[in-house]
């Protein structure tokens, strides 16, 4: 895989045997296949969950570091799964990441405000509900020159963390409702009023 141009690569699954002085293991067939079908997967969802690490952390060490770490733990834990369940597991992931990335930087932040020039933030807030900068990308269909891609990503940045990964999960990954709701873990009424509030937002920022 190259296509972020970070130099990612397909993790091995846990189980293969990287010992080639033994016998040969008559499993080596599957887990060569298994590693196989992980390169295509991990070929055709790389760059778009890239964009979406990037958006929502704005810096692209961490983005590539959030990737990589869903890239790993899918491959931990699920490499036995089929194809079609790895999607849905790896934007699970993918997105749970991303929340632990802003409840660090939300605590980095609080700690500096204690110091700093912020003494009235709201401690009670959820930093997940709340958080201004989830990640993303826009559908193809809705951009079509490079300063459209720029001020629909501002409006993205913008949206709170929930709407951001029902616009992005339904819109730019076209997952269904009951698939988003299983990556989002919530219900799928949920999903949609998210979604609902997403495009609204987006429609009065940026127009139809």
């Amino acid at each position: 895989m190259g296509s972020t141009g970070a130099g990612l690569h397909v993790p091995a699954p846990a189980h293969c045997d990287t010992d080639r002085s033994s016998q040969p293991h008559p499993a080596r067939g599957t887990i060569l296949d298994q590693t196989t079908e992980l390169e295509g997967f991990f070929r055709d969802t790389e760059r778009r969950a890239f964009r979406i690490a990037e958006i929502a952390t704005g810096n692209r060490e961490d983005a590539l570091d959030i990737l990589q770490d869903a890239m790993f733990k899918l491959v931990e834990k699920y490499a036995d799964r089929n194809r079609e369940e790895w999607g849905p597991l790896f934007h699970t992931i993918l997105q749970s990441r991303i929340k632990d990335w802003y409840r660090r930087n939300t605590v980095r932040n609080r700690f500096r405000s204690w110091f700093g020039s912020n003494p009235g933030d709201d401690d009670d807030k959820d930093p997940v509900q709340t958080a201004a900068d989830p990640g993303g990308r826009t559908p193809e269909q809705l951009v079509e020159t490079g300063q459209d891609m720029a001020a629909l990503e501002s409006a993205i940045r913008k949206l709170p963390l929930r709407q951001q990964q029902a616009f992005m999960l339904r819109t730019f990954e076209e997952m269904d409702v009951a698939t988003t709701a299983k990556v989002m873990a919530c219900s799928e009424g949920s999903v949609k009023t998210h979604y609902s509030r997403a495009i609204h937002t987006l429609r009065d920022q940026l127009g139809d």
